[in-house]
């Protein structure tokens, strides 16, 4: 009896550490959009563009990349860096 029973906790813990991960990743990857918007961070964009975050703030100082600053944080808003790269593609 305590071995079903054991197997029924062991696959209820593996259902629960599922909806977990599951949970993470969607907290990760989808972001609300607001105004049909979606907003990103600073290492989100690092990662996509593939650079470091120095190179990111020069980006920002020399104006290649808009950017929203709300007190201490900085966003970016995809479209515009969707656009940057768009502007910038060279055969």
């Amino acid at each position: 009896m305590t071995s079903v029973i054991d197997k029924d906790m062991l696959a209820l813990l593996e259902a629960v550490v599922g909806i977990k991960n599951e949970l993470l990743y969607i907290r990760e990857y989808f972001h609300p959009l607001l105004k049909g918007e979606i907003y990103l961070s600073d290492e989100q964009v690092c990662e996509m563009l593939h650079i470091s975050k120095r190179t990111l703030q020069q980006y920002r100082n020399d104006g290649l990349i808009p950017f929203i600053k709300l007190e201490r944080k900085i966003l970016f808003r995809e479209s515009d860096i969707c656009k940057v790269l768009e502007d910038n593609y060279q055969r």
